[in-house]
């Protein structure tokens, strides 16, 4: 391929508007920010906010910028599936009495987090030069499991042309096949444009029958399959060479690290790895020197300068690994990663002052997402697009200063500043999520995509 074709491909973050209901449920078990928040109140209108300040500025800094809009929350549809009936207030107060966290788990905007919506494959991978996606079935926790059809419906109307994407269904939504996404996927490559190797990480291998016993995790749950990152790779058309499977260590799980974007980040050749990322680091390593075109990079951070438990505190690897023109990259971090003495010293000291491209450190503060188990990279879903594959998205979806500003003032006009858990049963909290999505759809003109719209 030649110099003017692969620069013609880019990296666009699509980062996850922040729903009406965020709130602090702590659904999410393993997830150790979210379990211990649970029940305290939140701010949605904070929360969005905070959001589309990264994404104004990350914008601002020349990085292509999208936007995915929310899930239907209250998902008062499934409350109605499994038994609640009569008119809304009468399902969400009995909801409320009866199965209170089964009302927290259809409130839920963890959909914001766009990490795990998807898998993708560039066309620059892919045999017949589509952009490849696979939404992620979600099925190892309920509150996520109800995400995958809209989230289906959203990708398909945004990357719409199918001489440029292809859609696939998400796995079956069974432990075998537990799937989450991009969280646990990284695509490496000299660059962009060039032909990369894609490192699916997992936790546990569902059909291990006859196979030498492989260590797991004993306090937390392992939610991605090797199965499930076999196949979604098979649907994508990438042969053995494109790929590398690797099995998250067992004790980073336990420790709190539910996806392997809590502890390692990679863009082009450059992989950002805690030591106990990997059960078998030296292999995993190997495998992708043997595999890329330009020579692996890895930084690898040693667990006596930054703790297991610090990692998952801080978030030090939840952050956005980001090329620019000029060859070097710039890491954006959460705002605990400042407030903690090791990690801060470590991206001082290790990173910024070692020979390898990070050039700039960045700070954000997303603090309302970060107390629900989400930093930056949680935030966004990596879509590497063509400059033609650009030009054929659909609706109003690339970040703008007119819909940045429209988007704001949307937040303002619509969201809450404090949201308790015993608000979720307040009907009237449903009336202005439904409206505030109907005008969400026509700002970015992806026209209609939600359960309520499409009845």
């Amino acid at each position: 391929m030649n110099e003017t074709v692969k620069s013609d491909y880019r990296e666009v973050n699509f980062d996850g508007l922040v729903g009406p209901t965020h709130n602090y449920a702590g659904l999410a078990l393993g997830n150790v920010a979210s379990m211990s928040h649970g029940g305290l109140v939140a701010n949605p209108r904070e929360a969005a906010l905070q959001g589309l300040a990264k994404m104004k500025a990350l914008m601002e800094a020349g990085y292509l910028q999208g936007v995915l809009p929310p899930q239907q929350r209250p998902d008062l549809g499934t409350l109605r599936a499994l038994g609640f009936t009569g008119s809304d207030e009468r399902v969400l107060a009995r909801a409320a009495g009866e199965a209170p966290q089964l009302l927290r788990a259809v409130c839920s905007a963890s959909s914001m987090w766009t990490a795990n919506a998807a898998t993708l494959t560039p066309s620059r991978d892919a045999p017949d030069g589509r952009v490849h996606f696979t939404p992620a079935n979600l099925q190892s926790s309920f509150h996520r499991f109800l995400e995958p059809g809209t989230t289906g419906r959203v990708l398909a109307a945004i990357f719409s042309d199918p001489a440029h994407f292809a859609h696939h269904p998400a796995l079956p939504a069974t432990p075998a096949f537990s799937d989450e996404g991009a969280a646990n996927h990284t695509r490496l490559a000299g660059e962009h444009g060039e032909a990369g190797v894609h490192l699916y990480v997992y936790g546990r291998q569902a059909f291990g029958w006859g196979t030498e016993e492989r260590p797991a995790p004993q306090r937390f749950p392992a939610r991605q399959t090797l199965e499930a990152s076999q196949a979604v790779a098979r649907q994508h058309g990438l042969s053995e060479s494109q790929t590398v499977f690797a099995q998250q260590h067992p004790n980073a799980i336990d420790a709190g690290v539910f996806h392997n974007d809590v502890i390692s980040v990679g863009n082009g050749p450059v992989l950002l790895y805690h030591e106990m990322a990997f059960l078998d680091e030296q292999a995993v390593l190997d495998e992708l020197r043997g595999k890329l075109v330009t020579p692996l990079i890895p930084l690898r951070v040693p667990a006596e300068a930054v703790s297991l438990e610090d990692a998952v505190g801080s978030y030090l690897f939840n952050s956005q690994l980001l090329s620019n023109p000029d060859g070097s990259m710039t890491l954006v971090v959460p705002g605990e990663c400042q407030e903690n003495e090791r990690v801060w010293r470590t991206l001082q000291d290790h990173l910024l002052a070692g020979a390898n491209p990070i050039a700039e450190v960045v700070v954000k503060d997303v603090k309302q997402s970060m107390r629900n188990g989400g930093g930056p990279a949680c935030l966004r879903l990596r879509v590497v697009l063509s400059a033609e594959e650009r030009a054929a998205l659909s609706g109003r979806v690339l970040l703008d200063e007119a819909l940045h500003a429209e988007l704001v003032a949307w937040v303002r006009c619509h969201y809450r500043d404090r949201l308790a858990p015993a608000d979720l049963a307040d009907p009237q909290l449903a009336a202005e999520s439904l409206a505030a999505l109907d005008e969400l759809t026509r700002i970015l003109k992806i026209g209609s995509v939600y359960p309520y719209q499409l009845s």
